[in-house]
């Protein structure tokens, strides 16, 4: 059990801001715009804290807090770091108005809450929280509206979530970090990237989506202004090629549907070359095709020389070969009247 004091705040500094020997103790902690806390096993943070007045950034992961300490009197903060402690719900933040990065991983929290104050919140991180078997890292709705205007990059890992649907409302995210998850529903990503017009970075490793047929295809079309995905660099000329084939997809997809709608076939065959698929009337269930990739115009071509053949009926032999007993053939003549 360690409580945080005057001492190990003034061991906490870095070497650049040594004490000068005439300034007093509390000058010097006002001067202070770093601490360095982390990896102490504190578990208590006192209010000489609050002599820091211009403490910007402040590292206080790998300790054993198990709550957020109260920082009412560093409104100077913007940048804080909390990860790998046992805090369990999220807390006396509010003073907090410049806070811009807030790193919360690996700790036990199971609401995203308390951050509706937090105007200038760009960055969250809450990966791999230590939730109870069974459970998921929870959104509460006001939290998450009032980080739509300036959340920029968030880190979700490791959290069971199967859904986020909650989050689509965050149209500023930036970079996304959602691996090791529980997520599968491609629609559903489909319709948040709609919404997520800035996302330039995407991280879903770990998903079970990663597995469906074209995944990494399907997800650059989606997300049309993605730069990286699960780590790796996405080319101008990959994103063109794939942009191009879903929009061809997508032509062919809604001809066919007109087709089918109108039940109008000859429509279809005088605006293509090709003909389009038919199913046998015998057997509506098993698809078939009228020669798949033939050309309108051979097509016709064969039809009229099928149908000129079936017109003109073969003159019969007058000669019918006979075989004799003897074993050579002999044409017999047949009268024909």
């Amino acid at each position: 059990m360690v409580k945080l004091t005057i001492d190990l705040i003034a061991r906490g500094t870095s070497g650049y801001t040594k004490k000068k020997r005439d300034e007093s103790m509390s000058q010097y902690l006002r001067r202070l715009t770093h601490l360095y806390l982390e990896d102490r096993n504190i578990d208590e943070v006192s209010d000489e804290l609050s002599m820091c007045k211009n403490l910007s950034v402040l590292y206080l992961y790998d300790n054993q807090l198990n709550r957020i300490p109260m920082l009412h009197q560093n409104q100077n903060i913007n940048m804080l770091y909390l990860q790998n402690n046992d805090i369990c719900k999220i807390e006396n933040l509010t003073p907090l108005s410049r806070l811009s990065k807030l790193y919360l991983g690996g700790n036990c929290i199971t609401v995203l809450e308390g951050l509706d104050k937090l105007d200038n919140l760009q960055e969250l991180h809450l990966e791999n929280q230590r939730l109870p078997p069974g459970e998921k890292l929870l959104f509460d709705p006001r939290t998450i509206r009032s980080l739509s205007r300036s959340l920029q990059v968030i880190n979700v890992s490791g959290n069971n979530l199967n859904s986020i649907s909650d989050l689509e409302c965050l149209i500023m995210i930036q970079q996304f970090h959602a691996t090791d998850n529980q997520l599968m529903d491609m629609k559903e990503l489909a319709n948040i990237f709609g919404q997520w017009h800035r996302l330039w970075r995407l991280d879903l490793m770990g998903n079970p989506l990663c597995h469906k047929a074209k995944y990494r295809d399907r997800v650059i079309v989606m997300a049309s202004h993605l730069e990286i995905l699960d780590g790796k660099e996405i080319s101008e000329t990959s994103r063109q090629f794939l942009r191009n084939w879903h929009a061809s997809k997508e032509v062919q997809k809604k001809k066919r549907e007109e087709i089918y709608r109108k039940g109008n076939v000859g429509d279809f065959l005088d605006g293509n070359k090709e003909l389009p698929p038919v199913k046998d009337p015998r057997n509506p269930k098993v698809p078939g095709y009228m020669m798949p990739g033939l050309p309108r115009k051979q097509f016709d071509e064969l039809l009229a020389r099928t149908t000129t053949n079936m017109s003109e009926k073969p003159e019969p032999d007058r000669t019918t070969p006979v075989k004799a007993r003897s074993g050579i053939l002999r044409s017999k003549t047949l009268i024909i009247s």
